[in-house]
């Protein structure tokens, strides 16, 4: 969750974007939502801690290999959050540092 509360920066990756702007970020969390919509969350964040990225997806689409959960994505500048809390920075960044020594971006997770 974000450490400001806040729903978090949402999107998609921009295939439109200058590659060279975009962020890498790491996959810090996977939650489900406290809805019965049957919402997982999914929060990447950059190596410091200090950006985060935030997806909803159903449940359903995590059947077959079309929505596989990538360890890693590149997304543009504004897709990202801030996160204000020095734990959650600490653990966010602890986490994307070890999917980044583990995992090619495109690994699935």
């Amino acid at each position: 969750m974000t450490a400001n509360g806040s729903e978090g920066a949402t999107g998609t990756e921009h295939a439109d974007s200058d590659e060279a702007d975009d962020v890498r970020v790491w996959l810090v969390e996977r939650t489900y939502g406290d809805d019965e919509l049957n919402i997982i969350i999914l929060v990447y964040a950059t190596e410091d801690g200090r950006r985060y990225h935030r997806r909803e997806r159903a449940l359903t689409s995590f059947s077959g290999p079309v929505r596989e959960t990538k360890a890693g994505l590149c997304v543009p500048p504004e897709a990202l959050g801030s996160v204000d809390d020095p734990d959650t920075q600490a653990r966010y960044a602890e986490e994307a540092s070890r999917m980044a020594a583990r995992h090619e971006p495109d690994d699935t997770v």
